[in-house]
């Protein structure tokens, strides 16, 4: 949704979150929440650095779903020391297209 399509899948909206995220881009990652769970700002942290996203796992998320969910490892870079984010994100369908709602 970066160019203004929306995501076809949880999946595909995972990587354009996490592209967002990797690039400051905070109104695409609270543009791509779910209104219910999204927070009313994001903080950027200049010493974090977002290096590679690896999708795990997925399930759900296809053309008549109304939910999906992704399981990834974003890993980082923080004080020059990397690190690892694992979580398990569920996605569901709002106004037609896909939104993250929030970690399981």
């Amino acid at each position: 949704m970066h160019g203004g399509k929306a995501a076809a899948d949880p999946e595909a909206l995972m990587r354009s979150r996490f592209s967002a995220y990797a690039l400051d881009n905070s109104s695409h990652v609270l543009a791509t929440w779910h209104p219910e769970t999204r927070p009313e700002t994001i903080e950027n942290d200049p010493g974090l650095r977002w290096t590679r996203l690896e999708v795990v796992d997925r399930s759900g998320g296809g053309v008549f779903d109304a939910e999906g969910t992704v399981e990834f490892r974003a890993r980082y870079v923080e004080g020059g020391r990397p690190g690892i984010l694992a979580e398990k994100s569920r996605f569901v369908r709002h106004d037609g297209r896909w939104v993250y709602w929030g970690a399981l």
